[in-house]
């Protein structure tokens, strides 16, 4: 397969190829350098040698690749992009793996997702394991938390201290872990997980979302291969919950938002498996979650969705078993 300066493929049959050499030019646009500028040239050329950012395929079994007719469908009605966006930080926060291949890979996420935010414009993104410095609760718009959470009073005092100046923080999967003090974190972030009494289980996951919010628009249904967490500790009453799935004959929240104080707070309980991160419609949900949380516009980061996603191009006649953005 050949690729063209238009984007186009051309299939050869390998019997046809006398011998292949080296070409002399790029195929780049001609006059793209001048046309982009020297900053946007160093973005491009910096994720173009650069490490793609998706996770690791070191687990079997993973669901097909999302359509782009899907994923498009999911994007529809955002405005054009803002070619010169206020400017923000974004602190990501891992911790050790603590499961087998392909789950809970908190390391290779924290490398991944710097890799997908610095294609961002006008974003600095730094990373921190286990818990961010000091002064990232002073200067950051956003922290996101991949990690099993550890909750304790130092904690507690940072994030308060956070979301009372109008901080944002984002939550997934494990991080909503609430220790030894599951009710201290969950007047946090709505709910939190409590080791002994709450459920979890693996495997699909059909999620059904609430229309009227930012996050979630265009995304009325999400079908995913993940882990749902239920029974948990806090009040769901003092949450936005986003989307929810059927577990023990009863809507669970899944995905949630929530304001305190100045303060944001987005929770997502899929993310699980690493391939999750690849999806283009968790992105979606994902990345609308991290910039509600900042106070910016929900598709401040819609550029990165494609970057390192399982997306398949043409469908050669093959179909997706996973219903989305109804």
């Amino acid at each position: 397969i050949v690729g063209t300066a238009k984007a186009e493929e051309v299939r050869i049959d390998p019997k046809e190829v006398e011998k292949m050499v080296p070409a002399t030019i790029s195929i780049m646009p001609t006059g793209i350098d001048e046309a982009l500028g020297p900053d946007k040239l160093r973005d491009l050329m910096t994720f173009l040698l650069g490490t793609s950012p998706s996770m690791p395929n070191d687990r079997a079994g993973g669901p097909p690749p999302r359509s782009r007719a899907e994923v498009e469908r999911a994007l529809a009605g955002a405005p054009p992009a803002d070619s010169d966006p206020r400017p923000m930080q974004v602190v990501l926060v891992a911790g050790a793996k603590d499961h087998g291949p392909g789950e809970h890979d908190y390391p290779a996420w924290l490398r991944a997702w710097k890799t997908l935010f610095e294609a961002a414009n006008n974003v600095v993104v730094t990373t921190a394991m286990d818990w961010p410095e000091p002064e990232a609760f002073e200067t950051a718009d956003a922290i996101v938390f991949y990690q099993q959470g550890k909750w304790n009073e130092q904690r507690a005092s940072d994030i308060d201290t956070f979301l009372k100046r109008g901080g944002g923080v984002s939550y997934i999967h494990y991080a909503v872990d609430g220790g030894t003090d599951a009710a201290g974190f969950a007047e946090r972030i709505g709910l939190a997980w409590k080791g002994g009494g709450s459920k979890f289980r693996h495997g699909a996951l059909d999620m059904l979302f609430k229309s009227n919010h930012p996050i979630t628009r265009n995304i009325n249904r999400l079908q995913l291969e993940d882990e749902s967490y239920w029974q948990l500790v806090g009040d769901a009453e003092s949450i936005d919950i986003l989307g929810s799935g059927q577990d023990d004959d009863a809507m669970q929240p899944l995905v949630w938002c929530h304001e305190r104080e100045a303060g944001r707070v987005f929770v997502s309980i899929p993310g699980h498996y690493s391939w999750t991160f690849d999806d283009p419609l968790f992105r979606i949900l994902l990345l609308r979650g991290i910039a509600w949380t900042a106070h910016q516009p929900v598709d401040r980061f819609n550029e990165l969705i494609y970057l390192g996603a399982s997306v398949q191009e043409k469908s050669h006649g093959a179909s997706s078993n996973r219903e989305s953005a109804e």
